[in-house]
């Protein structure tokens, strides 16, 4: 028995006739007029409004077009700035790249000038307004260090909080300096308790832990 894609082989399809073409090309012809004519009349009562929104995406794609350059052109003027600073080891041109700056590198410089002239300030600056948690972090651990005994073992516990957290980098070593400033009041009872924090902690740094058992 024949399958049906083999009968179907065998159909013959009729011709269209010349009269048949010349009906379905003035078909399309007149269904093409009418596209066009709603087309016309589409565009003609919105065309203010298309012409606002391709207004619109021109001046928003121009408008990225000129962000990203002048991101990029900050980018530049802010590494040769802070390669100028460096290189003349010039603190007060570091600490206002670090103040008026913008990301990681602007912080590197505010650092770097605390580095040089020793101005608590600009550190202090930096643990407040910091572009990155590493830097606002490691800002933090310095004043602490610099002027924990100014600070009484409440406001040390309090600045040193945000740092209480393993998605910082200074997780383990705050809560070390944190012991350290109750044991420097005899609170020997909450150092202990922060020692025993970092010495049961698998995930504690060796050198951290080996320091906190030492202190015990």
């Amino acid at each position: 028995m024949a399958s049906i894609l083999e009968r179907n082989k065998d159909i013959k399809h009729k011709k269209k006739t010349r009269e048949e073409y010349v009906e379905d090309a003035l078909y399309r012809e007149v269904w093409e007029d009418v596209n066009n004519e709603k087309t016309l009349r589409f565009l003609k009562k919105y065309q203010n409004v298309i012409i606002g929104v391709i207004v619109g995406v021109v001046v928003l794609v121009l408008g990225i077009q000129l962000g990203i350059r002048a991101y990029h052109d900050r980018k530049i003027a802010t590494a040769i700035n802070y390669e100028n600073a460096i290189a003349s080891v010039d603190a007060r041109a570091l600490a206002a790249m670090g103040h008026n700056g913008a990301g990681a590198t602007a912080d590197l410089a505010l650092f770097q000038s605390y580095v040089l002239d020793k101005n608590i300030e600009n550190l202090k600056y930096l643990a407040q307004h910091g572009n990155t948690r590493d830097f606002r972090d490691l800002a933090r651990m310095h004043v602490v260090s610099i002027s924990g005994d100014e600070m009484d073992v409440a406001t040390v516990e309090k600045y040193l909080s945000g740092l209480n957290t393993k998605s910082s980098p200074y997780y383990y070593t705050s809560r070390l300096l944190l012991a350290q400033k109750y044991l420097s009041v005899g609170d020997h009872e909450n150092a202990t308790k922060w020692l025993n924090k970092i010495i049961n902690d698998s995930d504690a740094p060796a050198t951290i832990s080996a320091v906190a058992q030492t202190l015990l």
